[in-house]
Order: C-alpha cells, then structure tokens, then sequence
C-alpha cells in the first residue's frame, strides 16, 4: 500500500520504486520497470530476452528543495538477429539524462525574467543543458495584424547596437524582433511578407522617425500613420524646460536654484496645483513673459490632448500651431514647426487613440532581462527568450 502511495507521488508511469536515499542537498529514488516484450531497431522482430542491466542516474524535478535523482535500473535487450538495445521509457527520450518534465520545467521557468544560469542552479543542470533545452524553442515569423506597433530597442546583440520590436496593437503581443534597425534590413524583413498580408494592415503606430514613416508608405499604403502620443507630447514639454533653463542663465543665483527647484510646479497642470502652489507658480511667471508665455501653451496643448472630442483637437491643434509660431519664443517655434510636418501623423493619433504604450512596456521588461542575463549576444536565442518571456 504503502510503495503505492509512493508511486502516485512520483507520478511516472510503469515504474517502480524500490528504495529512496536522502542527503543534506539531493534525494535519490531508485526505480525499475517490469520487463516486456520489444521491437528490434534493426530488423524489426519482437524480442524479450534481457542481455543484462546497468544503473543510470538521471535528473528529475527538485523535491523538498533538494535536488532529485532518479536511479534506473535499465535492461539491455538482445535480438536474435545480434542487435542490442536498451528498453524505452516515456518519461525519458533516447540519449537524455534528463526526465521529459525536467525538461519543461526549465521552458517554464525560462519563461520568467530570469538568467540561464540561475534556471540552471535552480534545475540542477549545467548552463549549456538549459541553452540546449531552450534551442529546441523556436518562434516562426508571425501574420502581421491589424494594428501594427514598431519600436526600437538598445539590444547591443551581435547583430546590432539596436533591435526592433514589433507588437500587434490590439492583443498588446509581441510578434516578433527584427535585428536591426537599419532601413536596408527593415525593407529586407517586410519584403518577404506577402502583399496581400502587408496591405490587411489598417494602422501603423511608431515614433517620429522618418525612415518609420517612409517604411509604412511603401509596405503598408492602407495603412493610417499614428504617432505615438508621448512622443509628440515631450516636445511641449522639452521647449518650456528649454525656456525655463534659458531663463536661469540670466537670473542672480538665489532665483536660480528656485526656478530648478520649482521645475515640477512649472510642468504640472495648473488645475491640479494646490492653492499654495499655484500662488507660487504665479509668482514665477510674472518675472518673465516668455515664460509665461510659454506656461500658457504648454496648459493649452495638454487640454487639447486631454479632450475626448475629435473635432475640438482637429481645430485646437491647428490655431496652437499658429500661436506658438507667432510666440517669439524659439523653442515653441521649433515646436510648432515639427508638429506642423508631423500634422496628418498626431491627428490620426486624435482620433484613433492608438498608442506604443504596450510596446514602451515590453522595452522595458526587455532591458531587466538583459540586465539580469548580463546581456545575450546570440540573436536568435535572444529573439526567442524575449517572445517566450513577454506572450
């Protein structure tokens, strides 16, 4: 009863366990099977005729936190045509040393933003087992989808200093990594897509890089042109930090280290202020007109992105434009002009509401497992490690 109970703990099917060993780190569990009739590999003809046996140690999965292995009684059979041939078990392949579930349990856990090397202390494997384990992982290319979110990332892989990420919009889902962000090995990558795939694309969201915008024109002319929203948005946010430090430079140093002090105050929304502190941002825009000027844009644009009315920031949007022009104040003009080449691209961003906000997200978690993997410069194995982690 007894050594049943064992066996259902053990949970592998046809074996028995005939005696278990335990020391300070591993647990040792020694197993046999009953002998059965086998196929010859080599001519094909049943056979039951045990040559002899041998011992063989292989690895299973931790038990009480101390590494486990499974002592095998395994039987070597003879044919009558000469050949010899170990049995076969299901909860072992040819040639491994490792058990079947051993060998998900690495998969699973190399799932997490972990390094090889802890999933190998962990499992009670070498480094090179894990990377072997994982090469047998493999992500296709994937059909693009409707939304189509591009990216670039500083991977410093062997293939490049920086990697693009590629994430379905709407299901928020790497699709896959493309390395590098040059435009010959961008249009190289699109090239093989099918036309009658590439063209299902109705959005394309990226940041304000050109060659982003030049690909999508070419490879997905159905396609809208999104802007990613905190990409547009920091450039308001950049010229009133521009003006604010032009400023200083001409102020006497006590007004100086207020004005740096005082940064948040001039960035945050003015409704949101408390009483003293709107008193005391108040305070700061009389010194200057330019940078009050300057408050005074920055409040508007940021109602124009913060409304829920389409037709409000299509018309807001452009009398901004025409402000910030007219401003006299050289960050804003700057300002101004971007927006102004990057018009049809923020109001598609308007009006759709379609963001790289998932694809920021998964940069992200890509820059903790380089950080804890002390970067991985195999491409390929980096391509896969960061699919499987992020979906």
């Amino acid at each position: 009863m007894h050594s049943n109970f064992i066996k259902q703990l053990l949970n592998l099917k046809g074996v028995k366990v005939t005696k278990i060993s335990h020391g300070n780190s591993f647990v040792k569990i020694y197993i046999k099977t009953d002998p059965h009739e086998h196929t010859c590999p080599k001519c094909g003809s049943k056979t039951s005729r045990v040559h002899d046996y041998r011992e063989q140690l292989i690895k299973d999965l931790p038990f009480q936190f101390k590494h486990t292995y499974l002592v095998l009684k395994k039987r070597r059979y003879a044919c009558s045509c000469g050949k010899r041939f170990y049995e076969s078990y299901d909860f072992l392949p040819r040639y491994h040393r490792i058990t079947n579930r051993l060998a998900y349990f690495i998969c699973q856990e190399l799932a997490k933003l972990t390094s090889m090397t802890s999933v190998a202390n962990t499992a009670n494997v070498s480094i090179s087992t894990v990377m072997r384990v994982f090469n047998c992982i493999n992500y296709g290319t994937p059909s693009l989808p409707k939304v189509l979110c591009i990216d670039e990332f500083k991977g410093n892989a062997e293939t490049g200093k920086y990697q693009c990420i590629l994430v379905d919009g709407e299901k928020n889902k790497v699709l896959d990594i493309i390395p590098d962000r040059s435009q010959n090995q961008l249009v190289s990558y699109f090239k093989k897509i099918p036309r009658k795939e590439r063209h299902s694309v109705k959005f394309f969201v990226c940041d304000m890089w050109q060659p982003y915008v030049d690909l999508a024109r070419i490879f997905f002319p159905n396609a809208k042109i999104v802007i990613d929203k905190y990409h547009f948005i920091r450039q308001v946010t950049w010229a009133i930090e521009n003006v604010r430090k032009r400023l200083q430079k001409t102020m006497p140093t006590n007004l100086r280290k207020y004005y740096k002090r005082s940064r948040k105050l001039i960035l945050t929304r003015y409704h949101k202020l408390k009483d003293e502190n709107k008193d005391a941002v108040d305070l700061m825009l009389l010194y200057n007109d330019d940078l009050r000027v300057a408050h005074k844009l920055k409040e508007w644009f940021y109602e124009i992105c913060q409304s829920d009315k389409y037709s409000y920031q299509r018309t807001e949007l452009v009398k901004w434009i025409e402000n910030a022009e007219n401003s006299g104040i050289p960050e804003f003009e700057k300002c101004a002009a971007t927006y102004r080449r990057w018009l049809k691209e923020i109001k598609n961003a308007f009006k759709y509401g379609y963001t790289n906000g998932p694809t920021e997200g998964f940069n992200n978690k890509i820059k903790v497992l380089k950080r804890v993997s002390f970067g991985i410069k195999n491409f390929q194995r980096f391509r896969n490690r960061i699919i499987h982690c992020m979906n």
